[in-house]
């Protein structure tokens, strides 16, 4: 369902005290601007079969988040190709395609617009989504006065609307409260049991054991270890213990 093959992600970082465009370009003409080039992926490569649930894991910096935006068609890579095979619903920042002036209920439908819905399809859902998210007489609030909670809670409920092919998960089952937190693990378990490709990042690695199959393991940038879930847990556990 997903090939990656010997992506690289470069960028150019710039240590001058540069303060508006108009200096930047100055110092550009002049050739006197300095960089260095981070490499945030450097030749990562890995497959995903079809119904697999993998993880990724790594420290902070490791490139986990940057791999997930470049399948995502977020990040054009610097080097390297990605396939992908079927319709990909990404959850990595959520709620990054609401409108603040809205209301939640103006929001289920820009952002199913976003994500790809027919408005037909979300008139349909729409009662799904709003007792999924449990904000009741709130759904007809503008979403500036809601609380993060609320607003992830939304749009999980958008964003997990449909069972699609390939579902790209960023650290998103700390949405909400121990209780909602739950419902959402339920419902990530009932898209992976329908046969659902996940591509999953988490901190806790009691979420990677429960959740994957397998699991790629991140190190500034490279891929360090490809495996079964337990064995590749196990030997990042001790790694981290021995740092």
């Amino acid at each position: 369902m997903i090939k990656v093959e010997n992506v690289c992600m470069t960028y150019k970082m710039s240590y001058d005290n540069i303060k508006s465009i108009k200096e930047y370009l100055m110092t550009f003409m002049k050739g006197k601007l300095k960089y260095e080039k981070f490499h945030a992926l450097n030749n990562v490569s890995f497959e995903i079969k079809k119904g697999e649930v993998v993880g990724i894991i790594g420290h902070n910096g490791a490139g986990k988040s940057t791999v997930l935006k470049v399948i995502s068609g977020i990040l054009k890579p610097t080097k390297g190709n990605v396939r992908i095979n079927g319709n990909i619903v990404p959850m990595l920042e959520l709620g990054s395609g609401f409108d603040h002036d809205l209301t939640g209920r103006e929001n289920i439908f820009l952002n199913g617009a976003i994500l790809g819905y027919s408005k037909e399809f979300l008139l349909e859902k729409y009662d799904e989504i709003v007792e999924f998210s449990e904000l009741g007489k709130f759904i007809d609030v503008p979403i500036r006065n809601y609380s993060s909670g609320m607003l992830m809670r939304l749009a999980f409920s958008v964003a997990t609307v449909v069972n699609p092919e390939v579902l790209i998960v960023d650290e998103i089952l700390s949405v909400g409260d121990a209780n909602f937190q739950e419902k959402s693990k339920k419902r990530m378990l009932e898209l992976m049991s329908g046969g659902t490709t996940v591509l999953f990042v988490s901190h806790s690695l009691q979420q990677i054991r429960e959740m994957c199959s397998k699991v790629v393991w991140l190190d500034h940038g490279e891929v360090k270890m490809i495996g079964k879930t337990k064995e590749i847990c196990d030997q990042y556990e001790d790694y981290i213990l021995n740092q």
